[in-house]
């Protein structure tokens, strides 16, 4: 009999589809639009952020499975497809394993055929490879290993991109203060270690906040605002505002788990993982057309924690800390903006 899928592997299952969806055959349209006056500016997609945001929603995932958060790592991940960075560049990848090191992949396609496909089906039906593959990633900061949630790297130019989040659908005013007190910690450690590479801060949070907590979500959203000003914070940090309704609401199981003791330098633990089954895409596109409705409000948010100012600036500031001959698709998909 097979094992019990968990909540994770369930939802990356339906996760992939929709990322596969939005991009038919891994072709991704350029999020960079230009404005009649001139405007640069980065265009996120909200028809797959909403989709994916309905998946812990479907699934009932309690925060504690860690799958709501993962949502919008799933998305950020995708945007930065979006932008140029090729799928095995940024992290989570599209497919499994979700952390696959740039010479393991380039080794990887490099090999004969058979070769290949004996090693990748090894890599595909493993949750990790102790040094090799892993779920998530940890990097070392100024003093401590800190498990980052979406990454550009590489062993060549270290950390390029490093980009926290957090989520939060209830108890506002008791979460509220951990949540940024432990992204400010957070931030300091891994900017004095990797100075150069884009940080950036991502918090969902749904919307009923601003009717009954209202004075706990301006103080959010100005400490929030105030995250991505500092010198030794955040380069940007990000609001995501979520609407739903209270049928669809994630049970609150208090902070998702992570795997204990010190990660192995790059790789985290994945004791906990199971590899996502295989499922027909039939199948998946039934479950995706059953996923509750979220709305983004757009309106809401305010514009220096807008979604599409914080991928701009996050893409700009790792093309900005590079040379001209890295990362040329993102560099050509930036200079040739659709015009709207």
């Amino acid at each position: 009999m097979a094992a019990k899928q968990s909540a994770k592997a369930k939802a990356w299952v339906i996760f992939d589809r929709i990322v596969a969806l939005a991009a038919p055959k891994g072709v991704h349209r350029n999020p960079w639009i230009k404005s009649p006056d001139g405007q640069l500016r980065f265009e996120p997609d909200y028809d797959t952020l909403v989709k994916l945001l309905g998946v812990p929603l479907y699934l009932k995932a309690e925060t504690q499975s860690g799958v709501p958060a993962l949502a919008l790592d799933v998305w950020l991940s995708y945007e930065l497809r979006r932008a140029g960075f090729d799928s095995d560049q940024a992290w989570p990848r599209p497919v499994h394993p979700r952390i696959l090191p740039a010479p393991v992949a380039a080794l990887l396609k490099s090999l004969p055929n058979g070769l290949r496909a004996t090693l990748e089906e090894r890599v595909n039906k493993q949750a990790s490879i102790s040094g090799v593959t892993s779920s998530s990633a940890s990097i070392l900061g100024k003093n401590y290993f800190k498990q980052v949630d979406v990454i550009i790297t590489d062993w060549a130019t270290g950390p390029e991109l490093l980009i926290s989040t957090k989520r939060m659908d209830s108890s506002y005013g008791k979460n509220a203060p951990n949540r940024v007190e432990e992204s400010y910690g957070d931030a300091k450690n891994l900017r004095l270690r990797h100075p150069l590479a884009a940080l950036g801060f991502v918090f969902g949070l749904r919307s009923d906040i601003l009717q009954k907590e209202p004075k706990t979500a301006a103080w959010l959203f100005d400490l929030l605002a105030k995250l991505g000003r500092e010198d030794d914070a955040y380069h940007a940090t990000c609001l995501v505002l979520m609407e739903y309704s209270d049928d669809a609401e994630i049970p609150d199981t208090g902070e998702e788990r992570h795997a204990e003791g010190l990660p192995e330098p790059g790789l985290a633990s994945d004791k906990e993982e199971d590899v996502p089954a295989p499922t027909p895409n039939l199948e998946v596109d039934r479950e995706i057309e059953r996923l509750p409705k979220v709305r983004i409000l757009e309106e809401e948010t305010p514009e220096d924690l807008a979604p599409g100012r914080f991928l701009a600036a996050m893409v700009t500031r790792v093309l900005g800390a590079t040379p001209v001959d890295v990362h040329e698709e993102a560099r050509r998909r930036r200079a040739s903006p659709e015009f709207r």
